[in-house]
């Protein structure tokens, strides 16, 4: 995309726009869908774009090249952010929820090391509080469903996170390897074993990726259409049960 002369400034984890799109909409969906949707996924989304340039900024040092794109989307969200805040003032707190998960991805950034696991953890709990603030907006409560489906969002990108990475950045590590395959396995028993046989189907082709990919040549586009595919089951089966 081109603004004048200058291409617009684009996060370059392509699997975080489903992490953005799925637990909020799931929340939506499950709260009820109001107007404050809208403007609230609009913050939500330029709030995303903004971290981007900020945790360059900390990574890189290169503040003349960044910092105008975080002020321009920051600014923007919190524009957005301030008309469901009017009415649900509440909302603060999830943000304030946030600061803990943005902080370990600031720590991340300064080592140079966003690959690593658990700063892909803490990126993807905020993602699924943005599912709760979606939930509350429709709602205005948050109840024990909403946790629920925060925390099906969340176990379902953890093995996303172990199977990319054993596809491309770990794929020689049996550390990782093994690691996804327990614990892909362990989703669905454990799942069954405490009632939600039903939602554990949304996670059987993660489990069939998981250990039939493993080891195959797939080029990165590839990998990341296949995880398309499987995050718009995931979403297509949660909304099933969820009707």
């Amino acid at each position: 995309m081109i603004v004048g002369k200058k291409t617009l400034l684009i996060p370059k984890q392509h699997g975080a726009w489903a992490m953005i799109g799925i637990p909020f909409g799931l929340g939506a969906y499950a709260g009820g869908f109001s107007w404050f949707h809208l403007p609230l996924f609009l913050g939500w989304l330029c709030l995303y774009l903004a971290t981007y340039p900020f945790l360059m900024t900390v990574k890189t040092k290169r503040k003349n090249e960044y910092m105008p794109w975080f002020y321009c989307y920051f600014s923007f969200a919190v524009m957005m952010f301030l008309i469901p805040l009017l009415y649900h003032p509440m909302l603060i707190n999830f943000g304030i929820a946030m600061v803990p998960f943005f902080l370990m991805n600031l720590y991340y950034a300064k080592k140079k090391n966003e690959r690593a696991f658990f700063n892909d953890v803490a990126a993807i709990a905020a993602f699924c509080i943005g599912g709760l603030a979606s939930f509350y907006v429709g709602r205005g409560a948050l109840t024990i469903q909403a946790f629920e489906l925060s925390l099906f969002s969340f176990l379902f990108f953890i093995g996303s996170t172990f199977y990319v990475k054993t596809m491309i950045r770990e794929k020689k590590n049996s550390i990782y390897k093994w690691g996804s395959w327990i614990y892909h396995f362990l989703l669905i028993v454990v799942l069954v074993m405490i009632g939600y046989p039903l939602f554990a189907l949304a996670y059987v082709p993660s489990v069939i990726r998981a250990i039939s990919l493993y080891g195959k040549s797939l080029s990165v586009t590839k990998v990341g259409i296949l995880e398309i595919a499987n995050s718009a089951y995931f979403l297509l089966v949660m909304l099933i049960f969820l009707s």
